[in-house]
């Protein structure tokens, strides 16, 4: 018994001394809302040269500099000027060249670097061109569907009856893509877009605060390239435990020339704003009477299914006998189920009409839903619902069985949509693929469904495997986050591109490029030098473990490589033929050091084996088996390089600490010596 103790004791005390001490005394990095209220990435300060904009500090913060920096343009200094009822008045100098910039602040709790910070305008749109995305539920775990062309299917088995060669669309991947889309088509020099606005439920998880960092990546790589982002909570985003620290305020307005700006917060389950923040709304309105108001809101008002078409006219919300008829068409997240929000719902309304809100953009229902709601005296109000743009959606394309089952009839798919609302009110969809009122079928953009963005950041470089099927090359910029020192390797690049710029900023080093990317599969590589590693890969377990003849099942490995894995697949092996071969993905996407998986239909044999082999962005290939059945289960790891090294890639260690394996094994020994007692 003593013995035991003594042994716990010391592994205690290993634990402890296995700690390094920097790990306890070093400070927690500030967070965006640690230092500012707003702006944040996703609600920027808008100005022009010479502009005094306002910074609200967070509270009991003093800010001492601001700085603005692209990874084109400056630094530049922004003298602060006064403050006033909590803001900060900082000029923006004369002499600064429009862009979307990075905003530097020095304070007295710390220092931040803030992506879309500042969009300084060189001048106000006529036109505001808005790219619309939903319902992107970025998240730190594996939310994924897959997709092949206009296919879209939740489970890989389900994509495996219409397509070979699925692609897997990570939340955070979809997002990526849908930003870095509109990066490159909103400075493409076409003026397709020039502002993204985002419709809530930005991250899966209220909770997840690795998924905001990610969904800030996503924003940063719009933003850099220079095309401004804006957002609103989500009822998944809500309540805000990270969302105000690295998003945004619940609600908020931003003037862009002769446009207003509203963002709403329909908090959460309520489902809609609450009074209080409509009266705001109206104040806002009132103080900008010459404005465009354009609203985005998470909730859609409309019950979708209520209405004959998608129009609503010769109504309003100021007649008793009106409001009756349309309260029935309204959603019972803004009305109630038995009407008991309808103050609410009408009110809302009754500023739709009262100043000319032309635009109401919404979410949630993962679905593309529009309505045109023209008033009394003739006025058009567009209200429209997208569909998700980066979670697996609750309705398959072709519709499953399943979904039949639960009610779901419609197909949907990974969309945005592009909307133009003109200094004269007038509303234009100017892409659509169909008609708007099209009930059976998505009416949204395929971004990201056909166009698919894998970033891979590694510790010797960064790499990009573009996937186009929208049937044109697309051309733009593109900013990349790469190691110090890295170039373009032309041998591991096929597209057209000319480096635009490259700029360390807030102790990351960023490189802008203008890229083409054709049609089909294509992939840029920024190295330090050309990589001759081979991935590192095993399998880690199936599920379950022990297959049955011709029953489904998973198989999940490990990888990782030193810049990025570029594909991998599983290969069936049987009686020494290949009989099958599946892709597998990524269940973190954005590391190079992740867990991959597939799942197999099913295998009519007993015995077979299992070869994973992943592909890196030069070619290189790490492999490994897997054999089920038999007497015995192996796995026989082996690399190799496009060059005459057969290195395979690991991953270096440093420090004198043990693993959390180690640990885990010596707290087991006090278990195993009472167990063999």
């Amino acid at each position: 018994m003593l013995g035991r103790k003594i042994i716990s004791l010391l592994i205690a005390l290993f634990t402890l001394a296995a700690i390094p001490a920097s790990t306890v005394w070093a400070a927690t990095p500030a967070t965006p809302g640690d230092i500012l209220i707003q702006p944040l990435p996703g609600a920027p300060v808008i100005g022009m040269p010479g502009d005094t904009v306002e910074i609200y500090p967070a509270e009991g913060v003093t800010i001492q500099e601001l700085q603005i920096v692209s990874i084109l343009h400056g630094p530049y200094n922004l003298e602060i000027v006064g403050t006033e009822n909590g803001a900060v008045k900082a000029k923006i100098p004369e002499n600064v060249e429009p862009d979307v910039y990075f905003l530097a602040v020095k304070s007295d709790k710390g220092e931040i670097t803030i992506p879309n910070g500042v969009w300084v305008m060189k001048k106000a749109p006529t036109v505001l061109k808005i790219a619309h995305g939903s319902d992107l539920h970025v998240t730190s775990g594996s939310k994924m569907g897959f997709v092949c062309g206009d296919y879209f299917q939740k489970s890989l088995t389900g994509i495996l009856e219409y397509c070979k060669n699925p692609i897997a669309l990570h939340s955070y991947t979809a997002t990526d893509s849908f930003m870095t889309y509109y990066g490159m088509v909103g400075q493409d020099g076409t003026n397709v877009i020039n502002i993204i606005l985002a419709t809530g439920d930005d991250v899966d998880t209220n909770g997840d605060r690795r998924g905001y960092e990610l969904l800030d990546e996503t924003i940063l790589h719009a933003t850099a390239a220079g095309t401004p982002f804006m957002a609103v909570k989500g009822n998944h985003d809500h309540p805000p435990k990270y969302y105000n620290k690295y998003v945004g305020p619940s609600y908020f307005y931003r003037v862009i020339g002769n446009f207003l700006i509203i963002g709403l917060d329909s908090r959460g389950e309520e489902r809609h704003p609450d009074m209080e923040q409509l009266k705001w709304m109206e104040d806002v309105l009132k103080s900008h009477p010459d404005k465009i108001p354009i609203v985005f809101v998470h909730h859609y008002f409309w019950y979708i299914s209520r209405l004959n078409g998608g129009v609503v006219e010769n109504l309003t919300a100021f007649d008793d006998n009106d409001w009756q008829q349309i309260k029935k068409l309204a959603s019972w997240d803004w009305v109630g189920r038995n009407g008991e929000y309808e103050d609410i719902a009408r009110y809302f309304l009754q500023m739709v009409e009262k100043y000319n809100v032309r635009l109401v953009l919404s979410g949630h229902i993962h679905k593309d839903k529009p309505v045109l709601y023209i008033d009394k005296n003739g006025e058009k109000h567009w209200f429209y619902a997208l569909t998700t743009t980066g979670a697996p959606d609750k309705t398959s394309n072709p519709v499953s069985e399943t979904d039949k089952k639960r009610g779901y009839t419609k197909p949907s798919w990974y969309g945005s949509q592009i909307i133009y609302v003109y200094d004269n009110g007038t509303v234009e969809f100017p892409y659509l693929l169909r008609d708007i009122f099209d009930k059976d079928n998505p009416v949204s953009l395929p971004v990201p469904q056909k166009f698919i963005v894998f970033r891979q950041d590694g510790e010797d470089g960064t790499a990009v495997k573009f996937i186009n099927e929208l049937g044109k090359s697309i051309s733009g910029p593109i900013a990349l986050q790469i190691p110090a020192g890295a170039k373009v390797d032309p041998q591991a690049t096929n597209i057209t591109y000319t480096v635009l710029g490259e700029k360390e900023i807030g102790g990351t080093y960023y490189m802008l490029l203008n890229v083409t990317v054709p049609e089909g599969i294509s992939q840029i590589a920024v190295v330090k030098e050309a990589d001759t590693k081979a991935p590192e890969v095993k399998v880690g377990y199936l599920s379950p473990s022990k297959p049955k003849p011709g029953k489904a099942f998973k198989v999940y490995i490990s990888a990782s490589d030193n810049v990025g894995i570029r594909d991998m697949k599983v290969q069936i092996i049987s009686d020494g033929k290949v009989i099958a071969e599946y892709p597998a993905f990524s269940m973190k996407p954005a590391e190079v050091s992740a867990t991959y998986f597939t799942e197999v239909p099913g295998v009519d044999a007993s015995e077979f084996t299992i070869k994973v082999i992943a592909t890196d962005f030069y070619g290189n290939t790490g492999e490994t088996t897997y054999t089920v059945g038999g007497t015995a289960k192996t796995t026989t790891p082996t690399t190799s390089a496009t060059e005459s090294t057969t290195e395979s890639a690991t991953q270096g260690t440093t420090g004198s600490t043990c693993g959390p394996a180690a640990l885990v094994g010596l707290a087991l020994v006090p278990l195993l010596l009472r167990r063999r007692k």
